[in-house]
C-alpha cells in the first residue's frame, strides 16, 4: 500500500458515504485520524491501516447493503468492484470482531470462507482501537464510552447489543494492547 492507495480509499469512502450517510462519513474520517496516530507503531503498514480505517464502514452505503451486514457488504464491494488489496479487504471484512456479529446473523461461515481473519494481530488490534475510540460523529472517546454508546443506540437485547456484550472483553484487550504499544514508543 502507498499514499496513492490511501487517497483512493478516501475517495471511495467519501463517494459512498458523504451524501447518503454524513454521520457515518464523519465517523470514518475520525477513525482515519486515529489511524494516523498509530503510524509509528504500524511502520510500513501505516498506509494500509489508514485505508482500512476510512473504508471500514463503507458497507453501510445504501447501494452496497446487499446482505445488511456491513463488513461483508463492504469487503465484497472493495474486492469485486475495486480489486482492492487482499489485506485491506480482509481487515474491512473482519473489523472490530465482525466474526462474532456474523455468528449472530448466521453469516460466520460465509465471512470466514470469503475473508479469513488476517493473522497480523497488530493490524487487527489497530483497527479495533481506531473504530472503538471514535464516536459516531468522528470525535475521540474512550473505549468504555464507545461500547456504552453502541449498546444504548441499538438496545441491549438487539442483535448488535448481544454482539457487543460478547465482543467487549476482546475489544478491551485489543485497545489495551494498542495503548501499550503507543506508550512504549519513544517520545
Amino acid at each position: 500500500m502507498d499514499e496513492a492507495a490511501a487517497r483512493r480509499a478516501f475517495q471511495v469512502a467519501e463517494a459512498e458515504l458523504r451524501e447518503p450517510l454524513p454521520r457515518r462519513w464523519a465517523h470514518s474520517q475520525g477513525v482515519a485520524k486515529r489511524a494516523v496516530e498509530l503510524a509509528a507503531v504500524l511502520g510500513s503498514n501505516a498506509e494500509l491501516m489508514l485505508s482500512a480505517a476510512v473504508l471500514h464502514d463503507v458497507g453501510y452505503a445504501p447501494r452496497l447493503a446487499l446482505t445488511g451486514f456491513h463488513p461483508l457488504d463492504g469487503a465484497r464491494f472493495l474486492r469485486d468492484v475495486h480489486g482492492a488489496d487482499r489485506r485491506l479487504v480482509r481487515l474491512v471484512a473482519n473489523h472490530s470482531l465482525a466474526l462474532l456479529e456474523a455468528k449472530e446473523r448466521g453469516l460466520r461461515d460465509i465471512l470466514e470462507a470469503e475473508f479469513p481473519l488476517l493473522e497480523d494481530q497488530v493490524l487487527v488490534d489497530a483497527l479495533v482501537f481506531c473504530d472503538m475510540t471514535t464516536t459516531p460523529d468522528g470525535e475521540v472517546t474512550s473505549v468504555k464510552a464507545r461500547l456504552a454508546e453502541i449498546a444504548a443506540r441499538y438496545g441491549a437485547d438487539s442483535l448488535v447489543g448481544r454482539f457487543i456484550r460478547r465482543a467487549e472483553p476482546d475489544i478491551l484487550a485489543a485497545v489495551s494492547r494498542v495503548e501499550a504499544a503507543l506508550a512504549a514508543q519513544p517520545r
